[in-house]
């Protein structure tokens, strides 16, 4: 392989992403060959790829058919999201408690803008969500825990995409975001948690709704 190959941190990277976003859907077919030609390399990078979006729950290796872009996992996405809510209720409170940088300020309302013009986007929607979240726990030295928060929530991240916007209001969200944000302001933590819970249950609302609405995309059975 030449240096100038993709290594398979990048083809992990760009796969994880076509399936979060769903431009890989659940049960289509991931052929090393195939994917091999797509970023030009050998297949030893794309198997090792493939190996680790199997880890992380997003490919199924059926024996003798081949490997498989799993259904989304509402058991999954439940504990990504019991995970995800107790890491960022520590990283608001502490935002609220020590007070939020004027960098993570402006990061939080540029985040707030750009959802508002990508309403119609859903990826580009998601992004902005995550650069909201992120500039809380950067703001507050706790980048590390948001690394902890990007494992853990693909199932969610998936889950977010597919009701985006036809389930999920964006106008809904984007008030969540504000309520969190003015409440870490005016440094109130218990309001804070409260707005911060509230925001991230959001998702437990529709996830029955999503599971009927795509039983083709969808798991909504406990394993």
């Amino acid at each position: 392989m030449s240096a100038t190959d993709p290594s398979a941190r990048s083809i992990y990277g760009v796969l994880r992403q076509d399936i979060v976003s769903l431009r890989l859907k659940p049960g289509i077919r991931l052929s090393e060959n195939d994917l091999a030609a797509r970023f030009g390399t050998s297949r030893a990078p794309v198997r090792e790829a493939l190996i680790r979006l199997v880890d992380d729950g997003l490919i199924d290796v059926r024996p003798q058919r081949g490997s498989f872009v799993s259904k989304i996992s509402l058991q999954a996405m439940e504990r990504a999201r019991f995970v995800r809510e107790a890491l960022e209720v520590a990283i608001i409170r502490r935002a609220a408690e020590q007070g939020l940088p004027a960098e993570a300020q402006a990061l939080c309302e540029t985040a707030m803008r750009g959802q508002i013009d990508a309403r119609d986007n859903p990826e580009a929607f998601t992004a902005y969500d995550d650069m909201f979240h992120r500039a809380f726990a950067e703001g507050t030295a706790l980048v590390g825990v948001w690394s902890i928060i990007e494992r853990e929530k693909v199932q969610f991240d998936r889950v977010r995409i597919l009701s985006l916007p036809a389930v999920t209001p964006v106008d809904v969200l984007i008030t969540q975001h504000h309520a969190i944000l003015q409440a870490v302001l005016n440094r109130q933590p218990a309001a804070a948690e409260t707005a911060i819970r509230t925001h991230l249950s959001e998702v437990l609302r529709i996830a029955d709704d999503l599971a009927h609405r795509h039983p083709e995309l969808i798991d909504a059975t406990a394993s």
